[in-house]
């Protein structure tokens, strides 16, 4: 498997790992936020494991449900000035929970709004501090290898 593919001579990491490096910093991200609150409650026999397994159901869901639910919801969000917007957020938490049963409880309401505001305000910080970088540097290192 290739580190670095080129097309049409612009060089990109292979699709794959990009996934693999998003899933582990937001897997990170999110274990360092759940173990902050102490309402919200993994299963703790394979913790790591749910883990990996909430983080890939919220990037799914924030792949389908979400741009659903923002477009539903702007008018509520320009009116009260991106206020609702951690709302939609919160709800793809509770969806998540919902999910997964017994496995991942979030208890109170109140704690998992601030968890989804905390997990958005990290999940941007890493990717744009740690992960873009990572890939930038990969790009600049598959052009000069080539």
């Amino acid at each position: 498997m290739k580190l670095v593919v080129t097309n049409k001579n612009k060089a990109r990491l292979n699709r794959l790992l990009e996934l693999a490096l998003y899933l582990v910093a937001y897997t990170l991200t999110f274990i360092i936020v759940t173990n902050l609150f102490k309402s919200v409650y993994i299963d703790t026999k394979h913790s790591y494991i749910y883990s990996i397994i909430i983080v890939l159901i919220l990037s799914a869901l924030n792949s389908t449900v979400k741009p659903i639910l923002v477009t539903l919801t702007m008018p509520l969000t320009g009116i009260t000035f991106g206020i609702f917007y951690p709302c939609i957020n919160l709800f793809l938490l509770k969806l998540a929970d919902w999910i997964l049963g017994s496995h991942f409880e979030l208890e109170n309401i109140l704690v998992a709004f601030f968890m989804a505001i905390l997990l958005s305000v990290i999940n941007f910080i890493v990717e744009n501090l740690i992960v873009k970088p990572i890939i930038e540097r990969v790009k600049k290192y598959g052009k000069s290898s080539t």
